[in-house]
């Protein structure tokens, strides 16, 4: 293990390279003349969820470069490919609500929150007679733990059972291991969420089973762990060296026993820190903003 993740990506790379793990399909595929490249992972069975360490289910990883950039032309392409991918999971149901997790006051957090802010919300429009023929919309941004009391998947759980709808879809951020990841990249996993997860602050999780209905989690990663950043900086540091004893006895580690020599290195103060792009205020309006606007097109589109 090099270090914390909820990218499933991430953690196949952890595992092996090669396409042929037992129990994991992998699909990789460029999207026309655009530069998203997306990773589909498909959990078949328990083998698979326990080699992987991921539930049963469907991952997909759309990576770009172009959605750290502030070009707003590079939003459409982005938005209609996430939108294809959304239309998958939303089939033909007609009742959806959205849950933006996260805190608001705290920028790499606010991905959730600031998708609801931007979404066609049209279940109260329904209900008045407003419109009349249109797919329902629910939205929630629940907050967090320190700020109601109560656990996201309480709160969701309540509601679903309110509101009833046919697919829960929550937003969260995430964290990564591979910096290069940060602000270019989102997963979505018809498996559900566990909020906190990937910086080591597990809350309940939000699925299928806790809440009752399918539940399709989308996730931005904005954070990375220190001791990771420690850990990638040992091989340029020795590259820049260019010391071969160095170099021989780095290989000699695992994985798991760099990653463990990095929390050392910043053991007591920096092994728990995360960290994120200077960039993050803009990085999550613009991202938020695209992902909204990919569940509205997705929505409406069905």
């Amino acid at each position: 293990m090099r270090g914390r993740t909820d990218l499933a990506v991430e953690m196949r790379e952890d595992i092996s390279k090669d396409n042929q793990m037992r129990g994991v399909h992998v699909l990789t595929k460029n999207h026309g003349d655009t530069d998203i490249k997306e990773i589909r992972i498909v959990v078949e069975n328990e083998e698979g969820a326990m080699c992987l360490g991921k539930p049963i289910g469907t991952y997909i990883t759309l990576e770009s470069e172009g959605l750290r950039t502030y070009d707003d032309g590079y939003h459409k392409p982005m938005m209609e490919v996430l939108s294809k991918q959304l239309q998958q999971f939303i089939g033909n149901k007609k009742k959806i609500m959205v849950a933006g997790l996260g805190n608001r006051e705290v920028t790499p957090d606010a991905l959730g929150p600031y998708v609801i802010d931007n979404l066609y919300v049209t279940r109260h429009l329904l209900k008045e007679g407003i419109i009349k023929e249109s797919i329902e919309i629910s939205a929630i941004a629940p907050g967090v733990m320190a700020q109601t009391g109560m656990e996201a998947c309480a709160i969701l759980k309540a509601l679903v059972k309110e509101v009833k709808p046919e697919l829960l879809i929550v937003i969260d951020a995430l964290a990564a291991r591979e910096s290069d990841r940060l602000n270019k990249t989102i997963q979505l996993a018809d498996t559900g969420i566990i909020p906190g997860s990937g910086v080591g602050n597990h809350r309940n999780a939000i699925n299928k089973e806790s809440v009752g209905v399918p539940v399709l989690a989308i996730g931005v990663p904005t954070v990375i762990a220190v001791p990771t950043i420690v850990n990638d900086a040992m091989d340029v540091m020795v590259h820049a060296l260019g010391k071969q004893t160095t170099k021989n006895v780095l290989k000699k580690f695992t994985d798991e026993e760099r990653y463990q020599l990095a929390c050392e290195m910043v053991t007591p103060y920096l092994e728990n820190m995360f960290v994120t792009p200077k960039d993050i205020d803009e990085a999550v309006k613009r991202i938020s903003y695209t992902i909204s606007e990919a569940i509205n097109h997705a929505a409406f589109a069905s």
